[in-house]
């Protein structure tokens, strides 16, 4: 499938490759002298996404530091789970908005791993990992800008037990495609929730990619 690419701020792409140069070079450099060139790149980043978003360059250095080793984008997983037609859904506690349940691949998992275990943390059912519908550059979406660099993978899931339930998530419905709620569009996109319709009317379309 073609997606829309939609532009993200220019200083905000080239942050984020200066900080991922300067992650890269830290890892790996050992002459003091490169060390230091290597810091200040990584804080002219800083200051460049600081300025840019309005918030404070001491606290994205801080959101920096949280990453080492070679520079790589994070990964989101995403389940899709569908049950009579209907879409489920979870309500996220931080901003009252819905999206697909699902999080952050911790290291150590593989991705079928990762989105049962954010379904069952996030919506109480049990469930098992059957198709990969799409693999997306989060950066070529109508998503809101965001410091990282980050792959969002949605995979189908079929429910084989539990109940909605949940103590990290506000709520926890199946909703029909022309009931969608308003979307926590940090997560999700209504046009990737269309195309995870288009996936359940069609179950034999390939993974979409970017």
């Amino acid at each position: 499938m073609a997606w829309d690419h939609p532009m993200e701020p220019n200083w905000l792409e080239w942050a984020r490759k200066l900080n991922a140069l300067a992650q890269t070079g830290l890892t790996f450099a050992e002459n003091p002298y490169d060390i230091e060139r290597y810091t200040t790149i990584r804080t002219i980043a800083a200051e460049m996404i600081a300025h840019g978003s309005g918030g404070d360059t001491s606290r994205v250095l801080d959101l920096f530091a949280c990453d080492a080793g070679y520079a790589t984008p994070k990964v989101d997983v995403r389940g899709v789970l569908f049950q009579d037609g209907k879409l489920l859904l979870v309500q996220e506690r931080s901003d009252g908005m819905w999206t697909l349940p699902g999080g952050w691949a911790d290291v150590g998992d593989s991705p079928a791993d990762a989105v049962v275990r954010e379904i069952r943390e996030e919506s109480g059912y049990e469930s098992r990992a059957t198709k990969l519908l799409a693999l997306l550059d989060r950066n070529r979406h109508d998503h809101p800008p965001h410091v990282n660099h980050i792959y969002k993978v949605f995979i189908r899931c079929e429910i084989i037990g539990g109940s909605p339930t949940s103590h990290e998530i506000q709520g926890v419905s199946f909703f029909a495609e022309d009931q969608i709620p308003e979307l926590s569009l940090t997560r999700n996109v209504p046009a990737q929730i269309a195309r995870m319709f288009e996936h359940y009317r069609h179950p034999d379309l390939p993974a979409d990619f970017d």
